[in-house]
């Protein structure tokens, strides 16, 4: 195994000197995003079809062109004077032409008029449901074209069409069907659970039936006597929800106004056992794309159906994997072209996640073909001549973007240099907005032409952390033992002394979606880990097979047995630090939370002694227990695969226990139950296998606010008294 040459501009280098101080903890956990953030444009963006940009800074948006002038342009002042008497700051403004926008201030919306310099109201969150409700509104989608407004009230939407006018309930269903909400436990790209069409008179929504689902019981500590909060949580292999969607027309009479579309399998092998997702309306409004994907997540079917009738219109193509398939975006249909599409996909030429050209007859013109991820659609050109997409590069430590050719479907890429790049072209696409940052530039914007070529710098933030000792950072990779080239990030003490040997800290998750390593600012690394190191530790952490922006063999190599690759691929890193002469190799530990705490008690049992000492917080220790639909996309059922889950089941290993281990878990964990650590205790306890725990009463899947400083605190002295004893 032999390490790769670090990249050049990715150390983080401290300036030395006595005027530097040493952050505190909390200073690292609660200031990163606080009064260490460098400065950025909020807000930042085009005015559509115009070489005229906006942002927002000290409560006024300022306008920019072509030639780097930018000057004031709209005030808090001139919008309360417009009749938002209410207004406390600017708010976010949403563009819909050079001189038109909506914004939302305080639960009400309003349109805005640039040239009479008039707010018109149009909808509110204000409003008198008459009913006894269990829980405040929420979901909010409000439809800037129509005004019309969709939200829930506990299981129920609801919908408003103006800003007078009543409050309608599209259900009232009983307990245990969910409407208007997220389903599928957000996987496979739901985050909603509500959908307009173009015209907004037509509302998509699901509807999830989860009366099969076991209900969990979560503990509430806070009352006397304690309580008892039941969710609805379904395990690898059990029932799982039973999703549909529905359409409300909004000007129909009752009796039309509700469809169910007929979403079935065709063939009847997979009954009711499948996902909804990647809802899509047609920009006639009159039918909406919908991907239907089986439990089992190895085949797609991209369907029309008709929104006045439910039925099915066409189905439009199949995807099929013999590992998982993970559809994630809708289908985003192109101004000026009412019957094509781009859809995202991993069944590509390249082997990584792609955008492709459809039409609705269901025939694929063609791909943008790239071996990187396509991460996103920024836009396409006034002509729809053009796409303009976000990337990674081959190395996934940096993003980028491509402007992609409809004509030849040829590419060009956009030169932007090293680190993280947020890109906004114009319209026409010959300019283009980018705020970035990388191992030297906190954050910065310039205006580039659209072959990358910077034409004016905007802004450049100071960095805020150059008065505090924060280390060195070194980005490079290894090579795992599969030949797999794998990235690395190594914090080092600012004072850090080559002929020295320093104890290690190995921060890891190396989980599916999830990449640590990257060359913007800090390396991806949390401040704490910064503040660690300054107390003589060296901070490690390698993405390995299975973490995101890698491309599909590479995420796809920890399929029906999660743990064993990243295991190997952690291993290849722990390798890699014993070969250093500054590592102390007897003084190794290793933290993470979730799939990384998962990670960390694998380590410690299965790969005893490798390690002096683990933290693993909020960790799945059996995927029996874990939710379906995360677990059987990764490992099938725990009847199709039981010897994956049987040897990744972490109760089986805790006889092999080598070191000390402090397992942590919220006792209102509704993401990762407490279940797991308490079946592992109680096989600790039964066996007399020393090991340490601690609950955070009140907390989900993560600590967070200020009893988040309480946890570091808790990690990290548990880390430095177990390394140095």
């Amino acid at each position: 195994m032999k390490k790769s040459i670090i990249l050049a501009g990715l150390c983080l280098i401290s300036l030395l000197g006595w005027s530097q101080k040493e952050m505190t903890l909390e200073e690292a956990v609660r200031q990163q995003f606080g009064k260490f953030y460098p400065d950025h444009l909020s807000d930042l963006g085009w005015l559509p079809n115009t070489q005229e940009f906006v942002y927002q800074k000290s409560d006024t948006l300022f306008k920019g062109n072509a030639k780097g002038k930018i000057a004031p342009w709209l005030t808090v002042e001139k919008i309360k004077n417009g009749g938002v008497d209410s207004l406390s700051h600017l708010p976010s403004m949403h563009w819909t032409d050079a001189t038109h926008a909506w914004f939302e201030n305080d639960g009400q919306y309003f349109f805005w008029d640039n040239v009479t310099l008039k707010a018109k109201l149009v909808q509110n969150q204000n409003m008198n449901l008459r009913m006894k409700s269990v829980a405040a509104p929420s979901n909010w989608d409000f439809h800037p074209t129509s005004g019309n407004i969709a939200f829930t009230v506990a299981n129920n939407l609801y919908v408003k069409n103006g800003a007078n006018s009543p409050a309608v309930a599209v259900t009232t269903d009983a307990d245990g069907i969910v409407s208007g909400q997220s389903v599928s436990r957000n996987e496979y790209g739901i985050a909603k659970g509500t959908f307009w069409s173009e015209d907004g008179k037509h509302l998509a929504y699901y509807v999830k039936d989860e009366s099969n689902v076991a209900q969990y019981p979560l503990t509430n500590y806070n009352t006397i006597p304690a309580s008892v909060n039941n969710i609805r949580y379904p395990m690898a292999g059990a029932a799982s929800e039973l999703v549909s969607l529905w359409v409300y027309h909004m000007e129909e009479t009752e009796k039309k106004a509700h469809v169910k579309l007929e979403i079935t399998d065709l063939n009847g092998e997979y009954n009711d056992q499948f996902y909804i997702t990647n809802i899509a309306w047609t920009p006639d409004n009159q039918n909406i794309l919908v991907a239907w994907l089986n439990r089992k997540t190895d085949f797609m079917r991209l369907m029309m159906f008709n929104a006045t009738t439910g039925k099915l219109v066409k189905v439009l193509f199949e995807e099929h994997d013999t590992k998982w398939l993970e559809p994630d975006q809708a289908p985003m249909f192109i101004h000026g072209r009412p019957t094509e599409f781009i859809w995202r996909s991993y069944q590509t030429k390249s082997g990584f996640h792609n955008y492709q050209h459809y039409n609705l007859d269901g025939k694929k013109l063609g791909e943008w073909s790239t071996p990187y991820e396509q991460l996103n659609i920024l836009g396409f050109s006034t002509k729809a001549d053009k796409i303009f997409i976000a990337t990674t590069t081959a190395n996934a430590l940096h993003t980028s973007g491509i402007i992609g050719n409809f004509k030849d479907y040829s590419i060009q890429n956009i030169l932007t240099g090293e680190g993280l790049h947020d890109l906004s072209f114009s319209s026409d696409g010959q300019l283009i907005l980018d705020q970035y940052n990388n191992a030297t530039v906190a954050n910065a914007v310039v205006l580039r032409t659209n072959t990358g070529k910077v034409a004016h710098n905007i802004m450049s933030s100071a960095d805020k952390l150059k008065d505090y000792k924060t280390g060195l950072t070194e980005i490079g990779t290894i090579t795992g033992h599969d030949g797999t080239a794998l990235n690395y990030r190594l914090i080092k003490p600012s004072h850090f002394d080559s002929n020295k040997k320093y104890p290690v800290l190995v921060y890891v998750y190396n989980g599916p979606h999830v990449q640590l390593v990257n060359g913007g600012y800090l390396g991806g690394a949390s401040l704490w880990m910064n503040y660690f190191a300054e107390k003589g530790y060296l901070v490690f952490t390698i993405d390995g097979r299975g973490s995101a922006n890698r491309g599909k063999a590479f995420e796809q190599a920890i399929h029906r047995q999660l743990g064993t690759a990243e295991m190997e691929d952690q291993l290849a890193g722990v390798e890699w630090l014993r070969k250093q002469k500054f590592v102390d190799d007897s003084r190794l530990a290793i933290h993470g939370w979730s799939f990384g705490g998962f990670m960390t008690t694998s380590m410690m049992m299965r790969q005893p002694g490798v390690f002096k000492c683990g933290v693993a917080g909020g960790p799945v220790l059996d995927w029996t227990l874990y939710e379906v639909m995360y677990t059987e996309r990764y490992m099938d059922t725990p009847t199709e695969n039981p010897e994956g889950y049987k040897n990744n089941n972490l109760n089986n290993y805790a006889k092999n226990l080598a070191g000390p281990l402090l397992m942590i878990h919220g006792t209102d964990d509704d993401v990762v139950v407490m279940q797991h650590n308490m079946r592992l205790l109680k096989t600790c306890i039964s066996n007399n296998i020393p090991i340490d725990f601690f609950a955070y009463p009140g907390h989900a899947h993560n600590v967070r606010g200020k009893d988040r400083v309480h946890l570091m605190h808790k990690i990290l002295d548990y880390v430095e008294h177990e390394l140095n004893h």
